[in-house]
């Protein structure tokens, strides 16, 4: 595996290509879904069957996750006998990647073969009918560094992956939030199943009590600080996109409230949520078929 250092900036077209190419060597998974784990959701990894698993620091060109709670693994295998790829663990802004970087996963994905994007994340909730434990499925989103040019198409860009302007207002597949709905309803799921607008910010710190109200006032039911920059990613390169945020803490709107928002309380609610968050996807995955049709 060559170095960073030796072939460029490690997120490059030809980069990606090494990438997928390599991955391809060591397995002859050839996936049709991708399935990225946020925060203690790794779990959705353990129910693709027969699995091949890379650790990201073995993998050429790929970025390394350094939070608690994001074992570093990407895991192909089989779900249902459709062919699946698993990262168990994504890299963030505040780790000190360029954005570019943290999003090249993604760009590997299409390089695979992968039409179907499903993202987790866990997340404060700003709107005040949520709970802890509540999954939101994600409508759309607000992306406050791209307000300021962090975006991670900025830059030359390469027709190989997509267009130069790619339209964001169907970033998210509306037949996936219908089937994802209709789904929910089927396995119960309908008292903590919520649909709202995920707003990411750069973190590491947690929102400011000002901070959170002018984010609800801006329309945001739910804040983080991932997904939004590989959705943009994913679309870019033209596939399809579903995701879904576990609320793992309510974002603290008070100044008389004691509570502290801490990542210890994230990962516990994502171990309580994730068998319900497996059959969702796993059902999900099910009703997919190849070019982007579903099932009847």
């Amino acid at each position: 595996m060559l170095p960073e250092s030796a072939t460029g900036t490690g997120y490059s077209y030809e980069e990606c290509s090494a990438t997928a190419e390599w991955l391809m060597s060591q397995t002859e998974v050839r996936p049709l879904v991708a399935i990225v784990c946020g925060s203690g959701m790794g779990g959705l990894a353990d129910i693709l069957k027969d699995p091949v698993v890379f650790k990201y620091n073995d993998i050429p060109n790929f970025p390394q996750s350094t939070v608690h709670g994001h074992a570093g693994r990407l895991v192909f295998g089989t779900l249902k006998g459709k062919p699946c790829v698993c990262m168990q663990g994504r890299s963030h802004l505040y780790e000190g990647y360029p954005i570019q970087k943290i999003t090249m996963p993604i760009r590997v994905f299409k390089l695979l073969g992968v039409e179907t994007v499903i993202m987790t994340n866990a997340a404060g909730g700003l709107n005040q009918d949520y709970k802890v434990g509540d999954v939101m499925i994600i409508k759309d989103h607000i992306n406050m560094p791209g307000f300021a040019g962090n975006n991670p198409l900025v830059g030359p860009n390469d027709e190989r992956f997509g267009t130069r302007f790619p339209c964001m207002s169907d970033a998210y597949d509306r037949k996936l939030v219908q089937l994802a709905q209709e789904l929910g309803t089927d396995l119960g799921y309908s008292d903590f199943l919520r649909e709202g607008v995920y707003v990411v910010l750069g973190g590491p710190s947690f929102e400011t009590i000002a901070e959170c109200r002018m984010l609800h006032r801006l329309g945001a039911d739910a804040v983080g600080m991932s997904t939004a920059h590989e959705v943009i990613v994913a679309r870019h390169c033209g596939m399809r996109v579903f995701a879904m945020s576990l609320i793992t803490n309510e974002a603290v709107m008070n100044y008389d409230s004691q509570d502290k928002a801490n990542h210890e309380e994230v990962l516990e609610t994502g171990k309580q949520r994730s068998e319900q968050m497996q059959k969702l996807v796993s059902n999900m995955v099910v009703r997919l078929e190849h070019n982007n049709n579903f099932a009847c």
